[in-house]
């Protein structure tokens, strides 16, 4: 007696596709469409711009340079004077980066003339010390930052610059990078705890808090480049 395979029939292949969540899509990919979904969106909200991301922090999408990758531009005001800023900001060769609860180790490598390398190693990210090139502007107060070991680190390219205005408030920094690496665009994306906005926005929030506890440290001329 011969019986019918019933797993070649329609009926069987339209209940296995309809378990899997639709006609040959696995459940993984629609809930990984379901996320891209929900960045862009915020992508797209953030370029519209929907004021403070918390108060005085301002974080933006720009648009990526030729190669790819994907920039952004960070906004926020510290509550101290700018030359004091400028003094804990180029204060290269410091103690308190590694309160940065993202920066496992810091270093100052060299100075020459305008031009400082330095090492930070990160808590997330590969495991080896990013070497960071800075070239410090000090009538302009601007600071231009490269990142010299990007394809150690995993990276195509990561530069930027932070530019430093006088305002009521104390100083207004404005920093914008260009990067590239293996899923930026979902790190870029990401709205919640562990992407690029929650990076940024802890980053700025620290740096306001730091300042004014290292205030009096940067009170003098003696400490300014």
């Amino acid at each position: 007696m011969n019986r019918k395979d019933l797993t070649n029939s329609n009926s069987f292949r339209r209940f296995a596709a309809e378990r899997q969540g639709g006609p040959g899509v696995p459940l993984a990919m629609m809930l990984l469409t379901l996320l891209m979904l929900s960045v862009q969106a915020a992508i797209a909200a953030e370029e519209v711009g929907r004021g403070p991301v918390e108060d005085n922090i301002w974080v933006y999408h720009l648009t990526p340079e030729a190669r790819g990758g994907r920039a952004y531009k960070l906004v926020y005001v510290v509550p101290v004077p700018i030359d004091i800023y400028w003094g804990f900001k180029t204060d290269f060769d410091n103690d308190f980066l590694t309160r940065n609860k993202y920066i496992a180790e810091h270093r100052f490598i060299f100075r020459n003339a305008n031009s400082v390398v330095t090492g930070n190693r990160y808590t997330s990210g590969p495991d080896g010390l990013y070497r960071w090139q800075t070239t410090v502007m000090a009538e302009r107060r601007r600071l231009e930052y490269v990142l010299l070991n990007p394809a150690e680190m995993k990276q195509k390219f990561h530069y930027g610059c932070i530019q430093l205005a006088a305002v009521n408030e104390g100083t207004l920094v404005t920093q914008v990078a260009y990067f590239d690496f293996f899923g930026v665009s979902l790190w870029a994306a990401y709205p919640w705890a562990g992407g690029m906005k929650d990076f940024l926005v802890y980053t700025a929030r620290w740096e306001q808090d730091m300042v004014v506890a290292l205030k009096d440290r940067y009170s003098t001329a003696g400490h300014l480049p």
